[in-house]
């Protein structure tokens, strides 16, 4: 595979961005490759600057859903345009797409759009600070949030333990308001509750965490964070900006059937446009700003470009069979996958949900836990994305990451990705 011009484009570019690159995974460090120059995408493809044409199953880390540059889209964006690009004030585009999202939702009544999924869990944990009146916040080890600085934190040591930072830059009095637990584990909940219940404002989790691989919860485990929460009057937060609009319309709350006190929402609401949001019941919103105390601003919010192409990417959603079709599809790819590698012996299994799917080294049937993953077996990964490349399928360049099958990709492609796979896995345990 030719890849000169990327190559050029990255050199070029490490004079002007940290390890040249705007977000740290695009570097392709952990596969020990180059980053590759995308120059458009149409429908399931990705096409680099050299011309090499990729079946894309990262859907720009999954907000895709329609695949790129979907026509309707395309359209919404094209007519916002020619009105123009951002007001700094209400339009009637934001109204619409709140509508649509509201009333095809029952666990949220009220919702504010922000620009990122970060700025979305920032808000959040602030509106559910100023609605308790406490401080603390709980998080889980394995899940992500963004990179807010008293959520960038890892476990210290003990059952119920305050985050020690994990990031440059946090200072440690941040991390101390944020308590880290390990996932599925209800004796660390019970703990962490009896020694800080006055002072624990929330509890925030990804329901389907999605971030450092794709780890599945029992939903008993979900629904003993609600009881929790209700028991000790802290807000559960519900972090869909991965499986919002994912798993489903009313994403990971729906699937579940669990109530949250607060969801925050992603880049899939925008159609690909930089969008976030954060929603909840009227009562905890009403505490917002200009109607609450609770500050929370920002010039492009609820933008007309990215509200319009929210729109025409949301009522596709809502259009009949839309989600069985996605999860029919990654069915189909994860099954074959598995069988494959079942009958050759490889440890090997792809978790799925919706239209998510991970690849995972395991034989395992289920990885709950980011320690359940052996950092050691990553190395299978890194050829199996550089197999792929060569067979024209691009995953994103980490085997924490999740992938992400789209309206766009038809019985053909996932044909196609299924045997670049199980052609990949060949050589990765070909040793």
């Amino acid at each position: 595979m030719n890849s000169s011009k990327s190559q050029a484009h990255y050199q070029d570019a490490l004079n002007y961005f940290p390890g040249g690159v705007n977000s740290p995974v695009r570097a392709f460090r952990s596969v020990n490759g180059t980053p590759l120059f995308i120059d458009r995408g149409e429908g399931c493809h990705m096409i680099d600057v050299d011309g090499n044409r990729f079946i894309d199953l990262c859907c720009s880390w999954g907000p895709l859903i329609l695949g790129h540059n979907p026509p309707s889209v395309k359209a919404a964006i094209t007519e916002a345009l020619e009105k123009g690009t951002s007001f700094g004030a209400p339009t009637a585009y934001g109204n619409k797409l709140a509508k649509l999202i509201i009333e095809n939702n029952r666990f949220i009544d009220m919702i504010r759009f922000v620009n990122s999924g970060t700025e979305a869990v920032m808000s959040a944990v602030r509106l559910a600070r100023g609605v308790t009146g406490k401080n603390k916040i709980i998080k889980f080890e394995g899940c992500y949030h963004g990179h807010v600085d008293h959520l960038l934190v890892k476990a210290g040591s003990g059952l119920a333990t305050f985050g020690e930072s994990s990031s440059a830059g946090v200072p440690e009095a941040f991390a101390k308001e944020t308590i880290v637990l390990p996932l599925n584990d209800r004796v660390a909940l019970k703990s962490a509750f009896e020694k800080y219940a006055d002072d624990i404002a929330a509890i925030i989790i990804e329901p389907v965490p999605a971030n450092n691989g794709l780890l599945l919860q029992d939903p008993s485990f979900l629904e003993c964070l609600r009881l929790h929460c209700y028991q000790y009057e802290s807000l559960l937060i519900f972090d869909e900006v991965i499986s919002g609009f994912r798993v489903g319309f009313e994403g990971a709350a729906g699937h579940y059937g669990i109530q949250p006190d607060i969801i925050t929402y992603g880049k899939i609401i925008g159609g690909g446009m930089p969008v976030g949001a954060y929603a909840a019941s009227r009562a905890i919103m009403k505490h917002v700003s200009p109607d609450g105390p609770v500050y929370q601003a920002g010039t492009l919010s609820a933008n007309p470009v990215a509200m319009a192409a929210g729109i025409a990417q949301i009522e596709a959603c809502l259009q009949d069979g839309f989600y069985e079709g996605l999860e029919a599809k990654t069915k189909k790819l994860v099954e074959s996958v598995n069988q494959f590698a079942e009958d050759k012996g490889y440890p090997v299994h792809l978790f799925t949900i919706a239209s998510i799917f991970w690849i995972a080294f395991t034989k395992a049937d289920s990885v709950r836990a980011a320690s359940e993953i052996e950092a050691e077996k990553m190395s299978y990964f890194r050829t199996l994305h550089q197999e792929m490349l060569k067979q024209g399928v691009y995953l994103g360049p980490s085997g924490y990451e999740v992938g992400f099958i789209s309206a766009a990709h038809q019985e053909e492609h996932i044909s196609q990705i299924a045997t670049a796979m199980q052609n990949a896995l060949d050589v990765a345990f070909a040793n």
